[in-house]
């Protein structure tokens, strides 16, 4: 399962009404792909739903995730944050063991799993 903060949801929400995103089949896309100093980087994106999708609602948000990423954010809760450093989603993943310093990557207990993605 993942979930969303009622500040994610509230900025997600902003964003495809601002695209005129039909809420019935669009929502946002949490994946990960190979990359990055630790391993893997998280993918976000504002999309529609395809049939392959493991779908989430929560806050009337749809989170999208592909079948290959669910292990990998299983758990997590996405959030919005404003700070100095800028705004943006965050990804809390209890899967994470490591992660860069930069925090744009991460690694998860199980090597293996990284050539996998």
């Amino acid at each position: 399962m993942i979930t969303i903060t009622d500040k994610g949801a509230e900025k997600a929400k902003e964003f495809l009404t601002s695209q005129n995103a039909d809420i019935e089949t669009a929502g946002l896309r949490v994946g990960v792909k190979g990359g990055g100093c630790s391993g893997f980087q998280y993918q976000l994106a504002f999309d529609k739903q395809r049939d392959t999708d493991a779908v989430f609602e929560d806050h009337g948000l749809r989170l999208l995730v592909d079948r290959q990423s669910l292990p990998y954010v299983s758990g997590s809760e996405i959030d919005y944050l404003e700070g100095l450093q800028g705004a943006g989603f965050q990804v809390n993943n209890p899967n994470v063991v490591a992660a860069c310093g930069c925090g744009s990557s991460f690694r998860v207990a199980d090597e293996e799993q990284v050539s996998a993605v």
